[in-house]
């Protein structure tokens, strides 16, 4: 097909506690929020954006917190890791740091020639830090717990999980332009057309097939967004995947990009996002993240929707 992808916008997943969400992606990862706003499809409870200083695609993490939700089943048919890319030689540094603030850390064998350090988030989401030499257009964020010179630069790659490897593959290579770039055992890692674009550009499959069904819930993944560059991208793309019978929903405004959605054979929830307009649409730079953001739509319904949110203490992370 014509149309690439240009790597992850973002990662969406599911989290209990917000003030423990938000404790550990702004302290423990040192992520900046860039975006505190509300689930629009959900208004009583937040959805919550980190990332680099400026929020740019590809480094975005983001949560829809339900205090009291329970936990989600890791298993096939799920994005089930999530991996930052960090500077060579900082694995030492983030392993000292997340192990003095409790986070059980673990370093599993080198690979496909990556030095890689592996965590759990509050709720059980697995988090990895890859060390890596990657191009990084991005824009670290120097905060209080962790200095720009080991910051995460971004999203590296995701990590799909499938009874079998052969339908996802072949949706990966044949409708959305990726490429085979490794094998590793039951691993096949897929790149971008341009693999040294920037973040992003990596996904692994991981064929297991006795994994239970993933069933998505507290700590689990919701959906992987691709990057469209504009709208115009985004419609091509759109067209080309229902040519090739593709189920894919009508263009959703999220305020900061727009959506469309479809599903991978083996069941992931899969996104193409613009670039644009960005998180600074609607507050300056300095500024992300510092107070609840509503759209348009449901500005008239602001006091009802802060009565309903759970009060939480975003602390230094969001500040510039």
């Amino acid at each position: 097909m014509s149309v690439r992808p240009a790597g992850i916008h973002h990662v969406t997943a599911i989290a209990g506690d917000p003030q423990s969400n938000a404790d550990f992606y702004l302290n423990a990862l040192g992520m900046r929020l860039v975006k505190q706003t509300v689930n629009f499809d959900a208004p009583d409870t937040y959805h919550l954006y980190y990332g680099d200083r400026a929020g740019n695609p590809g480094t975005i993490m983001t949560f829809f917190p339900w205090p009291g939700a329970p936990r989600g089943r890791h298993g096939s048919g799920q994005a089930t890791t999530t991996s930052f890319s960090v500077p060579e030689g900082s694995i030492g540094w983030w392993h000292d740091h997340l192990s003095a603030r409790g986070v059980e850390v673990s370093r599993p064998d080198e690979r496909i020639e990556e030095d890689v350090l592996s965590l759990r988030d509050p709720d059980g989401l697995v988090i990895e830090l890859v060390a890596s030499t990657d191009f990084h257009d991005t824009d670290p964020w120097d905060g209080a717990a962790v200095p720009a010179e080991h910051a995460i630069r971004g999203i590296r790659a995701v990590t799909l999980t499938e009874h079998r490897h052969e339908r996802t593959a072949e949706m990966l290579t044949e409708q959305l332009g990726f490429r085979l770039a490794a094998e590793d055992g039951d691993r096949l890692r897929f790149h971008t057309a341009d693999a040294a674009a920037g973040v992003g550009t990596v996904v692994d499959v991981v064929a297991d097939p006795h994994a239970p069904r993933g069933h998505v819930a507290a700590g689990t993944v919701h959906h992987v967004a691709y990057r469209a560059p504009d709208a115009a991208a985004q419609l091509a793309w759109r067209q080309a995947l229902l040519d090739q019978g593709v189920g894919v929903t009508e263009v959703r405004d999220r305020s900061y990009f727009t959506s469309i959605y479809f599903r991978e054979p083996g069941g992931v929830l899969l996104e193409i996002a613009t670039d644009g307009p960005g998180f600074d649409y609607d507050e300056p730079l300095l500024e992300l993240g510092r107070r609840l953001r509503l759209p348009p739509w449901l500005e008239p319904n602001r006091e009802q929707i802060e009565k309903a949110l759970p009060a939480v203490s975003f602390g230094p992370g969001g500040a510039a």
